[in-house]
């Protein structure tokens, strides 16, 4: 089977068949599917973006289409950057200076935090399934770690003494909110093909 990525993002796309090449999901690039969607994400919640992204990219290509919307959701900002997160702080910041505008605003602030992914699958025949997976931990001091992108090197697990950034793709998969949000898909799908044979 063939799932379109309606995204851009390479590594979200090597994190996605990492996980569920082991069900003989292909996942593929829009462009390889030969289509060039840029979806305006309009939604306030996670469930809404990740939802106008997969329904797009499936209008455009006919096939079926996955999207991930994610973000970081800090206690001290009140839930922000949440689905602004790939946005915050305005077009001209990188992920370097979107987390340290991140860092800047959280001086003196507690520092619980936790990552939230949303996947969503839509089909050609109107089907939809959703999975949420949620990664708490806390907002490191200063950046840590090679690895990763856009906040890793700051969010900080305190039982594993790491920045996402510093663990292993083996292992950010295993406890991030997109691995746990795949796996929880990776479930649905399968019990979905069970139904429904492609």
């Amino acid at each position: 089977m063939r799932l379109v990525l309606a995204s851009k993002n390479g590594k979200k796309l090597t994190e996605m068949r990492d996980i569920l090449s082991h069900m003989g999901v292909e996942v593929c690039l829009q462009s390889e599917a030969g289509v060039d969607v840029d979806v305006e994400e309009t939604g306030t919640t996670f469930e809404e973006n990740s939802l106008l992204k997969a329904r797009a990219v499936m209008q455009a290509s006919g096939l079926p289409a996955i999207a991930d919307d994610s973000g970081l959701c800090v206690d001290a900002l009140g839930g922000a950057p949440g689905v602004y997160s790939a946005r915050y702080g305005g077009p001209g910041l990188d992920d370097t200076g979107r987390y340290r505008l991140l860092l800047e605003n959280m001086r003196g602030q507690p520092r619980g935090a936790k990552f939230v992914s949303v996947i969503t699958c839509c089909f050609p025949n109107g089907d939809v399934l959703t999975a949420r997976g949620e990664c708490p931990g806390t907002i490191a001091f200063a950046p840590m770690g090679e690895g990763g992108f856009g906040y890793d090197p700051v969010f900080f697990l305190p039982q594993l003494k790491k920045t996402f950034a510093q663990l292993t793709p083996e292992e950010k998969n295993a406890i991030s909110h997109r691995g746990l949000a795949l796996k929880q898909f990776r479930a649905e799908l399968e019990e979905y093909l069970g139904k429904n044979p492609q």
